[in-house]
């Protein structure tokens, strides 16, 4: 657990130090590829569109056995209207799961991701919905889904 969490904030901060200038928002997305977690996503270029990338945390527990999502990945916004884009991505999620009968393991899966995303200009409520194609060793699900909602600063 000590691993993860110095794995997510390492990355956080990577991603802070890359977004100088950019565009930031917080979301809680449900399913997608962290299952139900907390986002972070900051645009790499100093626009509202284009290139940016995503950082999250998620996972549950129960009766003593618990499971982490960390989902990472890339993205791109196409939009004309500095509100509404359709957005695509790609990335990976680590999964490390701790079971009191049958011990600890990890795993990686990996994700794309094809979407609307509405994100205002200055800032305030976003929201997301889309496809998200999940696939790993000798898997592929191709009809997954994901909701977020969360606020752009």
């Amino acid at each position: 657990m000590k691993k993860v969490l110095i794995l997510f904030a390492f990355a956080l901060g990577s991603f802070q130090w890359a977004s100088a200038q950019s565009a930031q928002s917080v979301y809680f997305e449900l399913l997608g590829p962290g299952l139900a977690s907390f986002n972070y996503d900051t645009r790499f270029t100093g626009r509202e569109d284009g290139i940016g990338g995503r950082i999250g945390i998620g996972g549950f527990s129960v009766d003593g056995s618990g499971v982490i999502f960390l989902p990472v990945g890339v993205n791109y916004l196409l939009g004309k209207d500095s509100r509404h884009y359709f957005e695509i991505g790609a990335g990976a999620t680590p999964v490390f799961a701790n079971d009191d009968t049958d011990g600890n393991f990890s795993d990686t899966f990996g994700h794309l991701l094809f979407g609307y995303r509405l994100q205002p200009l200055n800032g305030g409520f976003t929201f997301r919905a889309f496809i998200n194609p999940i696939f790993g060793n000798g898997y592929f699900i191709p009809y997954y889904v994901g909701l977020s909602f969360g606020y752009k600063f």
